[in-house]
């Protein structure tokens, strides 16, 4: 009959299932939607910041004091590991940039210009992140490859800090590209893929983890129990300041989506609480463990 109604399950005169309705709005595959990318990284790190970065730290550690006894090995995997730092972020950026913009359509990003927002997004608060990280590359893969004492000669050793310097501009400038409109497509096919997306993800992820061995070095150091609610406070102030410095960077990529989401700053408060907690409490008395 052609007045019948078509069932409430219909699409385009093609029935669908209850089940798949139900799952297309699921909150597993809402988690898992590009736009909540920040929110997946906020409960990627808090589980791992619970069960598996301690563990890793602790790996951490025990490399840095083969470092400092000279190992060359160990100098190697060190500068191999701060070049990960600052090649992941800007490979991300340049990844994700051009399906970011596709997803904002005509929207503005104007994250720089609000409050908060016009701190944390300052290119100069990142460059100078950068700077940090390039020169522990320098001296870890420097020492390294050229030796000590060719490596401090001025004639290696000047040019080099001009390279980085230089390098770590194009690093800040390939970054802070990701948040303008691209006027035209990507002339790299790879770029415009879906592929693109989650290879930069992957890349952010994983700057973010390494990030995170390093905030959890706090959770070692020798603290006792706070004396008075005065020490608590204090040390409450600065671990929430220093946390946002530590995780706001590998981040910022995904905030530019998410910074007006109310609950954006509550589960990135979140992700960094195992350590906030532990460090609050006192770590001489848990350095084996929670």
């Amino acid at each position: 009959m052609t007045g019948r109604k078509r069932s409430k399950h219909a699409v385009d005169g093609q029935p669908v299932s209850p089940v798949a309705d139900t799952l297309k709005t699921s909150p597993l595959k809402k988690l898992f939607a590009q736009t909540n990318r920040g929110l997946l990284l906020d409960i990627v790190v808090f589980i791992l910041n619970i069960f598996l970065m301690r563990l890793l730290t602790r790996q951490f550690i025990e490399l840095f004091s083969q470092v400092s006894a000279e190992n060359p090995l160990a100098k190697l995997i060190l500068g191999l590991i701060f070049a990960a730092m600052w090649i992941l972020p800007a490979a991300g950026a340049v990844l994700k940039r051009w399906h970011f913009h596709q997803r904002r359509g005509s929207l503005t990003f104007d994250a720089m210009e609000s409050g908060v927002g016009g701190c944390l997004f300052n290119p100069l608060f990142y460059f100078c992140l950068n700077l940090v990280i390039s020169s522990a590359v320098l001296a870890s893969l420097g020492d390294f490859f050229l030796g000590r004492r060719l490596f401090d000669s001025g004639a290696v050793f000047v040019p080099m800090i001009f390279a980085i310097l230089f390098l770590t501009i194009v690093q800040t400038f390939l970054i802070y590209r990701y948040f303008s409109p691209p006027k035209k497509p990507p002339k790299w096919d790879l770029l415009r893929t879906p592929q693109s997306e989650t290879l930069g993800d992957i890349c952010l992820f994983l700057n973010m983890i390494l990030f995170q061995v390093f905030w959890n070095l706090l959770t070692f150091a020798d603290l006792g129990h706070p004396s008075g609610v005065v020490e608590f406070v204090g040390r409450l102030f600065f671990l929430c300041f220093i946390a946002l410095l530590i995780y706001f960077p590998p981040r910022m990529f995904y905030l530019a989506e998410d910074i007006h989401r109310r609950r954006t700053w509550l589960t990135m408060l979140l992700a960094n609480s195992p350590v906030i907690v532990r460090v609050l409490i006192g770590t001489g008395s848990n350095t084996t463990g929670w």
